[in-house]
């Protein structure tokens, strides 16, 4: 089986793994950092904005199983791709919609989702997803993998990230894992 890589920013990603972990097809997403100029960022220096990082996740998938357009499908439902440089209440260019592409096929596969989602007028804003070469990649620290499962109680996973996992589980039934 030959993996493939998707690299996604679409706010905090606490919200993108734990929804791209439960999705059939998907054999790692990991939270951490791309396209600042800094090797090895930290979570502070990231969150400062001064790094030019993005949170990000990078997800590792089986074609076989899930395409690269049906990952995407699923990141435009689960953010908001209309809001330049944040989600929510989070703000900061460490929050932007991107999609980092790691291939010819994906970038265009990327730019072709967005100008259907924009003739369609799918959303009431127009989307300013920015579509990037990936750069290098740096995975975020220990305590930020998986943080919807270690931190369930946490307010910020109550209100924030739990509803987009229940929104992906709601919508997307047949992607998820049994």
């Amino acid at each position: 089986m030959a993996k493939e890589i998707a690299t996604l920013g679409g706010g905090c990603f606490w919200c993108l793994e734990c929804v791209y972990n439960d999705t059939r097809g998907v054999e790692s997403a990991i939270s951490g950092y791309m396209g600042g100029a800094r090797s090895n960022p930290t979570y502070q220096q990231v969150c400062s904005g001064a790094t030019g990082h993005v949170e990000v996740v990078q997800v590792a998938f089986d074609p076989e199983v899930i395409s690269f357009r049906d990952i995407l499908e699923i990141f435009f439902v689960i953010h908001d791709p209309t809001t330049l440089n944040r989600q929510g209440n989070d703000a900061g260019t460490q929050y932007r919609s991107v999609i980092f592409f790691h291939s010819a096929e994906q970038e265009a596969t990327a730019r072709e989702i967005i100008a259907e989602l924009t003739a369609a007028k799918a959303f009431d804003a127009p989307i300013v997803t920015a579509v990037e070469p990936a750069k290098a990649w740096w995975p975020g620290e220990e305590y930020h993998q998986n943080y919807l499962a270690n931190n369930p109680n946490q307010p910020y996973c109550l209100y924030v990230v739990r509803p987009k996992l229940d929104k992906f589980r709601k919508k997307f039934v047949e992607r998820r894992k049994s």
